[in-house]
């Protein structure tokens, strides 16, 4: 039985264990702005996109810009894209592709409604 409770207490600590683990590991993961983006497109349909960036990123002009320079790639440059159209919404860890893409150009967009 002390051998049966001694295992018990060392797989406990050990999922303990791996759980703190995990836990610091994403506090140390960057920590993005998540802006939803609802943009007027030319032919009148509504283009729904996420501009993800850094959290300490909080320059709308910037963050307008990312999405400006998104547009473009989309044929849509020209399109209003300001606090009307780009709200913050929430702060999240960043995931693997997308820190990838903000390490290369500064952003991300998770293209949700009417992008191509």
């Amino acid at each position: 039985m002390k051998l049966i409770t001694t295992l018990i207490t060392i797989i406990a600590m050990i999922v303990s264990n791996y759980k703190m683990q995990s836990n610091i590991k994403n506090e140390l993961k960057m920590k993005v702005a998540v802006w939803d983006t609802y943009v007027i497109k030319k032919d009148g349909n509504i283009m729904h996109f996420d501009i993800i960036v850094p959290q300490e990123i909080k320059d709308t002009t910037v963050i307008y810009g990312y999405g400006k320079d998104y547009l473009k790639t989309k044929g849509q440059e020209g399109q209003p894209l300001t606090s009307k159209e780009c709200r913050f919404c929430h702060i999240e860890v960043v995931k693997t592709d997308w820190e990838i893409e903000i390490k290369r150009k500064g952003y991300f967009i998770i293209e949700m409604e009417n992008c191509n």
